[in-house]
């Protein structure tokens, strides 16, 4: 008896280990916040080779933690009202109520009563303004110079949230360097495309024939989720007691994420959920990304060939001020760039990153690839990594006068941290040569203007996924867990 009693306390703690020790904030997919992303660590940024000096930083970066959309708070107002009418419905019934959680009793929306949404909040401007401290640290010498419209260019998408991301970088970066206020902050530009015509940050929008692969998609997505989200659904109807549908669990999770990120609320709708539950949930949110934005779709990431060009050129313009010896102040030393996750993730895919070493070869040969695996299998592809709120990429180029082979390099950081490239043998420091043949030529075949016009011979409806990793994932072998869906980007 005694022995039964000591397995039931062991068992009982770790469990209770389990749920203290699940980082809820680490596990919301695109709307993870960027200090959730690279935990409490600092940047574990290495410095160069000896002899390495940065000569140009190209940065992509998504915009900051952001309120729900206008879309998103009528869903949450929705919700509200749904709540109130399934746990009368529940009373009326003679249902017991004591497993239900006090709030979800009195719970409102706290954004009930906006007509407006999507804005950067104050977590998001942090986020971007810390960011542009960090930099400046990182690269002190390419920040010396006083500040010159051309010789540190910033670009922002029209949309609010980015050109204010845009803003707040910039007050970061260049924060003491002028006389407005005590602060010493100085006034810079911050140039915008409009939308209709912004192929190098909103290509997305831009592309006829990928709009209309994701308007037929998406349906199809939504069904693959299904599986997860009818478990889930019918593990929280008996867990609460409550006559959940499909879609109140897609509206809790979209609450959890919200709550979690914007509020840091993590004991009332993500509580609804165990560890191994916000994991599938998680996941069906990563699966969505993979298909309609990142790996699962070649068109995805082709369509941004624009913007990997624009950034090649600059580093070679940056190349030619370096052999002209183009005095300080007369060349580019910076080209900054905010936009949103549907750029970020497709940029991340045509520089290869996040991906199985085969897996580079597929994409360069344009295969499909398989879905991320099915928690609890790991996976490298998380939202929560490849594009937080704050995500970014920066590729710096060096000068390296001693090295015998090749005297310009790149590395390429993501959220800060020196990456893998595949490309480039796996290395984070890989010559402009080979990072010019071996990871972007590949890309370089496909104009933006033909591989976008609508009706194509070949369509843009069927994913490139394989569809026998789309039925394993329906019908191959499951955990006991129970899951649901849904992404903000």
């Amino acid at each position: 008896m005694a022995g039964f009693l000591l397995l039931f306390l062991f068992l009982f703690t770790n469990s209770v280990a389990e749920e203290v020790s699940f980082g809820i904030k680490q596990h919301l997919s695109t709307v993870t916040r960027y200090g959730a992303s690279k935990g409490v660590h600092d940047s574990n940024y290495a410095s160069a080779p000896d002899g390495c000096v940065p000569i140009h930083l190209n940065l992509v970066a998504r915009h900051g933690t952001r309120a729900p959309t206008k879309k998103r708070i009528r869903e949450l107002n929705n919700l509200e009202s749904q709540l109130e009418m399934l746990i009368r419905e529940a009373v009326e019934n003679g249902l017991s109520l004591h497993k239900l959680p006090s709030w979800l009793k009195l719970w409102k929306s706290p954004w009930r009563g906006k007509v407006k949404g999507g804005e950067l909040i104050t977590k998001g401007e942090e986020e971007l303004y810390d960011l542009g401290i960090r930099t400046r640290k990182m690269f002190p010498d390419l920040f010396s110079d006083d500040y010159h419209p051309e010789v540190y260019t910033i670009k922002a998408t029209q949309v609010p949230r980015a050109s204010a991301s845009a803003v707040a970088y910039g007050m970061g970066l260049f924060s003491g360097r002028g006389s407005l206020g005590s602060d010493h902050h100085r006034a810079f530009s911050v140039i915008s495309e409009s939308r209709a015509s912004d192929t190098m940050l909103r290509f997305f929008d831009c592309c006829q024939r990928y709009e209309d692969y994701r308007k037929h998609q998406e349906p199809a997505v939504d069904k693959l989720k299904e599986p997860v989200l009818d478990d889930i659904t019918k593990s929280l109807s008996e867990r609460y007691s409550l006559n959940f549908t499909r879609q109140h669990i897609s509206s809790l999770w979209f609450l959890c994420k919200q709550e979690a990120s914007l509020l840091d609320i993590t004991d009332q709708a993500c509580g609804l959920f165990s560890p191994s539950e916000v994991a599938l949930l998680e996941w069906t949110d990563d699966v969505e990304v993979f298909i309609l934005k990142g790996y699962g779709n070649s068109l995805n990431y082709k369509m941004g060939v624009p913007l990997l060009s624009d950034i090649v050129q600059s580093m070679e313009q940056a190349i030619k001020a370096k052999e002209e010896k183009q005095v300080p102040g007369s060349y580019e030393k910076a080209r900054l760039r905010f936009a949103h996750a549907e750029t970020v993730l497709p940029f991340t895919c045509l520089l290869g990153l996040f991906l199985e070493g085969p897996d580079f070869t597929k994409i360069q040969r344009e295969q499909p690839l398989e879905l991320p695996p099915r928690p609890p299998a790991s996976r490298i592809w998380k939202g929560s990594a490849v594009a937080p709120f704050a995500g970014n990429n920066m590729l710096v180029l060096y000068n390296c006068p001693a090295n015998s082979s090749d005297q310009y390099f790149v590395r390429v950081l993501h959220n800060e941290e020196p990456i893998a490239m595949p490309g480039c043998d796996g290395s984070d420091f890989c010559s402009f040569k080979d990072f010019k043949e071996k990871i972007v030529a590949p890309h370089l075949k496909h104009d933006f203007n033909t591989l976008c016009a609508a009706n194509l011979e070949e369509p843009a409806s069927e994913p490139e996924t394989s569809k026998f990793s789309l039925f394993r994932w329906l019908f191959g072998p499951r955990n006991d867990d129970k899951q649901p869906r849904k992404v903000e980007l």
